[in-house]
């Protein structure tokens, strides 16, 4: 076995980029809704072996190592994020006829730029890499520092970090409230690839010390994980959660010929089965419908506002996703203009059919709700997936919400709830989480799920639970351990009633953020840099 890993690590060219794309696809496998966490093992252990073989090629110099640790970077990221968001293309055929043409920009196109910062996480490792175990520690960091990178650069898009790989293992998951989805990057990195060290190139002595640390650090996450686990979760008093999960295909729900149709499916979701023994609202006191619920101006029209009213009875108040106007004066040389600015939003209803507030959606979807660089990829034929009177405006920040009944609400629309550490607003700790989102883009594919798992992911990171609602997708309420406490499962239209977990007293990492981690970072490459130095003088 060990003669077979040493000539893997002789591949060179085409073979080597296929194997490495190759074993980042497999590597998808360990992503929602699969959760096969141990499989990272095959693409972290080949990723140590091809450095090994970048790193101590002896027919080049450094320069030429760092670019060939690239490649190989990069070609393992482009298979793991082809195999693990191959879904995206379903948004295209929404609307095919506009946006057919464009199918191989999402499949492919975006999973190419993605691996780029895995190009640079290997480029930053083979600048580091050394055949002592302390290389283990060298793939985690630098791949940790690049996957949060790939998390805030450009508006950021954390979407199937390698930690996620964690994220269904409960008592592992815990881990999370220290360090966050970026913590748990770095630990399953260093976990899955430990074990390359019992078969590769490293001296005999020294094989054993990084599978046992693996094994040291996986059975502390667990017990601790397991401990925290055993708290109780508590509910809170005088709130009764009515959560709506309908199937309206993306391509009917911003017509205006279906209005009506919407609104009444929304209702009767709502109110249930009229002919019950008992009447599904009973104590009700909040109603959740998922994001951009109507394909009008909720605002403007005053008939679906007192249907609204008619559905509450003055036992409720509603929570909805919306589409929210405000019209703007700006003083110009030729005189006041009137301008009128959109927003994605979620607005609250009361029992009178009036709107109590509203907050908007602060991180916009790049292509969905806006255009990036618009003037000139408008000239390619490109336009934005969501239709709207205009492009969306970016709401000011986070909020927290003090609704009758229920203070402390932060809305999270859409994938809004996949940034780690960036889900509640500075300095105003809510007490819920409520994510509003539409995933009839994806149909019925692993996206969904995937969005689910990052968004259960951050009520562990917080200590805080959320409420989700989310059209054509898995809605739930879950409790700040990420426990389940009652779920819509996908492709089901129906709706459930639940109370509202506590939250907990801030977590680590809801207090520090990201500092633990990007110490970790910090240590993890002054340790391999210190061994590459000492290792370097010694064979001087």
């Amino acid at each position: 076995m060990r003669e077979l890993v040493l000539s893997f690590a002789k591949v060179r060219g085409w073979p080597l980029y296929g194997l490495a794309f190759l074993s980042g696809a497999i590597g998808a496998l360990a992503l929602a809704p699969f959760d096969y966490a141990p499989i990272l093992i095959i693409p972290m252990s080949c990723a140590v072996w091809m450095l090994d073989g970048c790193a101590y090629s002896p027919d080049s110099g450094w320069r030429k190592r760092i670019r060939a640790a690239a490649l190989v970077g990069w070609w393992q990221g482009f298979g793991y994020f082809t195999a693990g968001l191959w879904w995206l293309g379903n948004a295209f055929l929404v609307d095919a006829d506009q946006f057919a043409w464009a199918l191989p920009l999402g499949v492919l196109g975006l999973p190419a730029l993605l691996a780029l910062f895995n190009a640079c996480g290997f480029a930053l490792a083979g600048l580091l890499w050394t055949l002592h175990p302390v290389r283990i520690i060298t793939l985690a960091t630098a791949l940790a520092l690049s996957e949060l990178l790939r998390g805030v650069v450009m508006t950021g898009f954390p979407w199937n970090a390698y930690g996620m790989a964690l994220a269904s293992i409960l008592p592992l998951a815990q881990t999370a409230a220290l360090v966050g989805l970026p913590g748990l990057t770095l630990i399953v990195v260093g976990l899955a690839a430990a074990p390359a060290t019992l078969i590769g190139s490293t001296t005999t002595g020294h094989r054993l010390i990084a599978p046992g640390m693996a094994v040291l650090v996986l059975a502390g996450m667990a017990i601790g994980g397991s401990l925290r686990l055993d708290q109780p979760t508590i509910m809170r008093d005088h709130v009764l959660l009515r959560v709506i999960q309908p199937i309206i295909p993306q391509d009917d729900k911003f017509s205006m010929a279906n209005a009506k149709t919407i609104m009444q499916t929304y209702i009767d979701l709502t109110l249930g089965d009229r002919h019950a023994a008992s009447d599904p609202m009973d104590g009700v006191t909040h109603v959740i419908w998922p994001e951009s619920a109507f394909p009008f101006i909720l605002g403007r029209e005053p008939v679906a506002l007192q249907m609204i009213a008619d559905m509450l009875k003055h036992k409720a108040i509603l929570i909805t996703g919306a589409v929210r106007e405000e019209r703007r004066i700006s003083e110009t040389p030729q005189g006041p203009v009137g301008q009128r600015h959109f927003y994605n939003s979620a607005q609250v209803i009361g029992a009178d059919g009036s709107i109590l507030d509203s907050a908007d959606k602060v991180h916009l979807v790049p292509f969905g709700e806006y255009l990036p660089f618009s003037d000139l990829l408008s000239q390619w034929g490109l336009r934005r997936f969501v239709t709207a009177p205009g492009s969306f405006s970016t709401g000011q920040s986070l909020r927290r919400l003090d609704l009758p009944g229920l203070a402390g609400v932060t809305f999270l629309i859409c994938y809004e709830a996949i940034f780690p550490g960036a889900v509640t607003p500075p300095d105003q700790r809510p007490s819920v989480l409520v994510n509003l989102t539409s995933d009839a883009w994806f149909g019925f594919s692993p996206g969904p799920h995937q969005h689910f798992a990052q968004a259960r992911l951050r009520t562990i990171e917080e200590g805080l639970p959320m409420v989700r609602s989310a059209n054509a997708g898995i809605s739930a309420v879950i409790d700040p351990f990420g426990q389940i406490i009652k779920a819509l499962p996908l492709g089901q239209e129906n709706a459930l009633t639940a109370p509202l977990p506590q939250a907990l007293p801030p977590t680590l990492f809801a207090r520090t953020g990201f500092i633990p981690v990007l110490l970790l970072i910090a240590l993890g490459l002054l340790a391999s840099l210190r061994i590459k130095r000492n290792l370097s003088l010694f064979r001087q």
